[in-house]
């Protein structure tokens, strides 16, 4: 039987994240999420989970600020030597750059304390993951696994490269490469996935939205026994995530829009499979 991590990434992005990722953790149409602690909206998103077990929320360690009139900085208001900062003072937009600047001590460093800051709002971070999919670059792999064994909790890994679905930033990794950060999340008893589905940020406006099928085609194929899905919901503006990412939001709104409703939870509710959370999986 194929168990599933429904996660939203992107917490803390903007208010309308905060909104979904509450009210649809607390519906139980998703079962995870994972908060940007650099971002302007983490406060409001601490305040409202803070002490509250019942959401699972881990750190989305974040190295980019994509968003063109949207920014934000490091936490650990870095030197332009640490290679974590454009010439604004911003982190980069693009994670190749990131790659190509950054020293790993300062990575590190910026997710240390990044998760610190989670720890000290009160949140009971159950586990670590990667926007953009940076803090798998190899690079500084084997750091991303470290620092999660040190805090106690899970990184979001693949059994392989091919499997980690949001890949496109890491071009260069080889399967052997990768292989190597596998083998050490395994020997520190972290859970080991075969797959990452991801929010299809290609499709354009009106087009059918059929989650069901992408979960029922993952149930059903053999090669999967532990799925986890970065899905990114998010409540329309007004004016908000409609102004930040204004090519895209509407495929986070589309899937605001059907997490919540009852045809979504009830569907859920009549799969096979199992649906956990990440403090399920490192319990």
């Amino acid at each position: 039987m194929t168990t599933f991590v429904i996660h939203e990434d992107d917490v803390g992005f903007c208010q309308g994240a905060n909104d979904a990722f509450v009210e649809l953790a607390g519906a139980g149409a998703i079962s995870s999420g994972s908060v940007m602690v650099p971002c302007p909206w983490f406060h409001d998103l601490a305040q409202r989970v803070a002490g509250d077990d019942s959401l699972d929320v881990g750190v989305h360690l974040t190295l980019t600020s994509e968003h063109a009139g949207y920014r934000w900085a490091p936490l650990t208001r870095p030197s332009a030597a640490s290679g974590l900062v454009d010439d604004d003072g911003y982190m980069w937009r693009a994670v190749a750059d990131v790659r190509a600047h950054a020293h790993p001590d300062a990575v590190e460093a910026e997710w240390r304390a990044q998760i610190d800051r989670a720890l000290a709002a009160g949140i009971a971070v159950s586990h670590l993951d990667a926007h953009m999919g940076a803090a798998l670059a190899p690079e500084w792999c084997d750091r991303y696994v470290a620092v999660g064994a040190e805090y106690g909790v899970p990184v979001l890994i693949t059994s392989t490269f091919d499997g980690y679905g949001p890949q496109n930033h890491l071009q260069g990794t080889t399967e052997d490469e990768f292989a190597g950060f596998v083998d050490q999340a395994r020997a520190a008893d972290m859970p080991v996935f075969d797959v990452v589905l991801e929010t299809d940020f290609g499709r354009e406006r009106g087009a059918p939205v059929d989650y069901a099928a992408m979960l029922a085609a993952a149930d059903a194929d053999e090669r999967y026994d532990l799925v986890y899905c970065a899905f990114h919901p998010c409540r329309p503006g007004p004016g908000e995530v409609e102004r930040i990412d204004a090519d895209t939001w509407h495929v986070r709104t589309d899937e605001y829009d059907l997490f919540r409703t009852r045809e979504w939870r009830a569907w859920l509710a009549q799969q096979p499979f199992d649906i956990v959370s990440m403090r399920d999986l490192a319990a």
